[in-house]
C-alpha cells in the first residue's frame, strides 16, 4: 500500500507541477482515449482506457477499460467496466467501477451513487466510504467514516474510525487505531472483529499496524513497488507521447544530436533549479514559495529522468536498425525496457547511482536547451552582402 500511494502521488505532483492547458484536449490512440486540461468536464463513450488530467476534472459517461485519473480535484461519475486509479487533492467517486478501485489523496470519498464490485483500496487524511463495496476494504489515513455494506473483508489502519448507519461489514474487521473503537453488532459481531493498537510513526505501515495481516517477504515488498513504479512511467510516458509527441520527439533528438553538450546543459539547469531556492528564500516575500520551487524540482526531476531513459533506449533502438519512428506502442515498449534496465542497475554499488544521474541530466539538459531557444530568440540574423536577411532552407 506504502508504494503504490507513493507512486499515485508522485504522478499528482507531476500533473500539478506540469503547466496547465488552457482548453480541452482529446486525443485518441489504440482504442484510448486521453483528456487534458485546466478544467474540465467531459462525457465520454469509449471501449478503451481513459486517461483524464487537469487542475479540476469531473468526467461523465461510460468506459469499457480502465479508468485514470488525476488532478487537483477529480469527480467520477463513469460507469467503469474495469478498474478505477484516481489521485488528486480531493477525489469523489460517483460512478461504478466494474473492479477494483485504487485512489489516494487528501480527501477520498465514494458517494452512495457509486459502486466497487471489486476490492477498494484507499489512502488519505480523510476517507469516506458512502457507496458500496462487493470485495475487500484497504483503507490507511488520518480519519475514516464507513457508511456502507462491505461484503468482503476489511483492513483500516487509522487514528479515528467512525461507523455510519449504513455500515455493515460481511466479512472480517481488522483495524488499528490509537484506541479502541466501539464496533456496534449491527456492523459486525464481536468475534469477526481484530483490534491493534496503532504504533505513532507507523500510520502508512499498514501490514505492521495489523498484527494479523501476513507480511509479504523483503523481496516480493520490492518487486511490488518496482512493477508499481514501472507503471507509473509508462502512464507518464503514454501521456507525454499521446499529448505531445512532436515536443517528446524534438527534445530526444536534442539528446541523441549531441549528448555531450546536453548533459552540461543539465548541470547548468539543474543548478539554477537547486540555486532558485535558497534565492527565493533570502527574498523574505518568496518564503511562501519555496514548497512551490521544492515540488517543481521534483516534477522536473521526475520527467528528466524518464525522458532521459527515453531518449537513451531510442538511441539504441535505432542503432540496432530499429525505425527512427515507430508507432507509439513500440516506443512505450522502448521506455519499459530502458526503465528495467536502469532499475536493475541499481543493484550495482556505484555503476546504478551514475546511471540513473546522469540520465536525470541528459533530461535536464533537453528541457533547458529548449527554454533558452524559446526565451533567447535569434535577434541577429545573417545577412548577405546586399544586407538582406539570408533566407532559410527551412522555410
Amino acid at each position: 500500500m506504502r508504494n503504490r500511494c507513493a507512486a499515485i502521488l508522485s504522478m499528482l505532483a507531476v500533473f500539478a507541477a506540469a503547466p496547465a492547458v488552457s482548453e480541452i484536449e482529446i486525443s485518441e490512440h489504440g482504442g484510448d482515449t486521453f483528456i487534458s486540461g485546466e478544467t474540465i468536464t467531459q462525457t465520454v463513450e469509449t471501449s478503451g482506457d481513459v486517461f483524464v488530467a487537469g487542475r479540476s476534472a469531473t468526467v461523465l459517461g461510460q468506459a469499457s477499460g480502465d479508468f485514470h485519473a488525476a488532478g487537483f480535484d477529480v469527480v467520477i461519475d463513469v460507469n467503469i467496466d474495469e478498474d478505477v486509479y484516481a489521485a488528486g487533492a480531493y477525489v469523489t467517486m460517483k460512478g461504478t467501477a466494474g473492479e477494483d478501485l485504487t485512489s489516494a489523496g487528501f480527501t477520498v470519498r465514494t458517494e452512495a451513487s457509486s459502486r466497487v464490485n471489486g476490492n477498494a483500496r484507499l489512502a488519505a487524511a480523510t476517507i469516506i466510504v458512502d457507496g458500496p463495496i462487493d470485495g475487500a476494504l484497504s483503507a490507511t489515513g488520518r480519519d475514516v467514516l464507513l457508511n456502507a455494506a462491505i461484503a468482503g473483508d476489511v483492513r483500516i489502519a487509522a487514528r479515528t474510525l467512525r461507523f455510519g448507519p449504513e455500515a455493515i461489514i460481511s466479512g472480517q474487521l481488522t483495524y488499528s487505531t490509537d484506541t479502541r473503537t466501539d464496533v456496534p453488532e449491527r456492523v459486525a459481531p464481536a468475534a469477526r472483529v481484530t483490534f491493534t493498537p496503532l504504533q505513532r510513526g507507523r500510520l502508512w505501515n499498514v501490514r505492521e499496524a495489523v498484527g494479523d495481516m501476513p507480511s509479504f517477504p523483503t523481496f516480493a515488498s520490492a518487486f511490488f513497488g518496482f512493477v508499481v513504479s514501472l507503471l507509473f512511467f509508462v502512464v507518464l510516458g503514454a501521456i507525454a507521447l499521446g499529448f505531445a509527441p512532436k515536443k517528446v520527439s524534438c527534445l530526444r533528438k536534442t539528446i541523441g544530436a549531441s549528448p555531450g553538450r546536453t548533459l552540461l546543459q543539465g548541470v547548468a539547469g539543474l543548478a539554477i533549479l537547486v540555486g532558485a531556492i535558497p534565492v527565493v528564500a533570502m527574498t523574505i516575500v518568496g518564503i511562501p514559495f519555496i514548497p512551490i520551487a521544492l515540488l517543481g524540482l521534483i516534477a522536473v526531476w521526475t520527467l528528466a529522468y524518464a525522458l532521459g531513459a527515453y531518449a537513451v533506449a531510442m538511441r539504441v533502438w535505432i542503432g540496432f536498425g530499429g525505425d527512427a519512428d515507430p508507432p507509439i506502442s513500440t516506443r512505450l515498449l522502448v521506455l519499459t525496457m530502458a526503465i528495467v534496465v536502469v532499475a536493475l542497475l541499481n543493484f550495482v554499488p556505484f555503476v546504478g547511482w551514475v546511471a540513473n544521474y546522469t540520465l536525470v541530466l541528459l533530461g535536464v539538459g533537453a528541457m533547458t536547451h529548449a527554454a533558452f531557444l524559446a526565451l533567447i530568440p535569434d535577434i541577429d540574423p545573417a545577412l548577405d552582402v546586399d544586407m538582406r536577411p539570408v533566407a532559410s532552407d527551412d522555410k
